[in-house]
């Protein structure tokens, strides 16, 4: 029992500090020079565990070019994805709404995927509007299977982590197919070995590259990011930004 904890401490000691490591600097990123109207508002959703503070980067270029930029957090490991998703994302487009946006596109990292497909099943986004996920669990993610029956990780992550697992009754898949212009990135490059030996495939750490895949995206792409830093390598605001513009990833 004492060996069980000590190794359910370590794992989410790394679990918990990791996000505060350098990012390996390996994509190099490329200039997106169109500009576009105000008119266009992008929604920022962060992953599980994290702030708002880890998609500051993207927030940032985005506003550079002239979009109207919503970034703020959200209660990730505190109420369960039914409660996040109009506790947070509903009032995050009714702001877009206010400001006049013609379209609203969501950005989101990790678990900010999953709250738009929920919101996704009964709504729908302006005509034009697009959709960026880095590194979605969109089939669940093993490495939450194996944590969910621990104690510490459930006070520690809450009734979420206990949602994100590949059984058939978790959220992710439970969700139908929904209707937006989606573009995927997974991440093929891992810090973390102890969760990648759970993962099938090529993985970033926390998800496989299988497990991001939606049948009804439009475009995928696979970089050389982890799972906690692939929001902040400029190879990948690139792409996201060359998404939002023209519906597909650059190559």
């Amino acid at each position: 029992m004492v060996r069980t904890l000590n190794r359910l401490a370590f794992v989410l000691s790394v679990l918990l500090i990791i996000p505060i490591w350098p990012a390996f600097a390996s994509d190099k990123g490329y200039d997106v020079p169109s500009r576009i109207s105000s008119s266009e508002c992008v929604i920022l959703l962060h992953g599980f565990g994290r702030t708002r503070h880890a998609m500051k980067k993207i927030a940032g270029r985005m506003e550079d070019l002239g979009y109207t930029v919503w970034n703020e957090g959200y209660a990730s490991t505190e109420k369960p994805i039914a409660e996040l998703v109009p506790d947070h994302l509903v009032p995050a487009i009714r702001w877009a709404e206010e400001m006049g946006a013609e379209k609203i596109h969501f950005v989101t990292h990790s678990l900010g995927g999953i709250l738009v497909r929920v919101y996704l099943q009964e709504n729908s986004l302006p005509p034009g509007s697009r959709v960026v996920m880095m590194s979605p669990p969109n089939r669940g993610s093993q490495v939450a299977d194996w944590l969910q029956p621990f104690f510490l990780y459930k006070w520690l992550m809450g009734p979420t982590g206990q949602q994100l697992g590949t059984s058939a009754d978790s959220v992710p898949n439970n969700l139908k197919p929904v209707t937006a212009d989606i573009g995927v990135i997974a991440g093929t490059r891992s810090m973390e070995p102890w969760f990648s030996m759970m993962l099938p495939g090529q993985d970033d750490g926390k998800v496989s590259v299988e497990s991001t895949k939606l049948e009804e995206m439009n475009d995928f792409l696979t970089v050389k990011s982890t799972h906690p830093f692939i929001m902040r390598a400029p190879k990948v605001i690139g792409q996201v930004i060359y998404y939002l513009q023209n519906g597909r990833f650059s190559r």
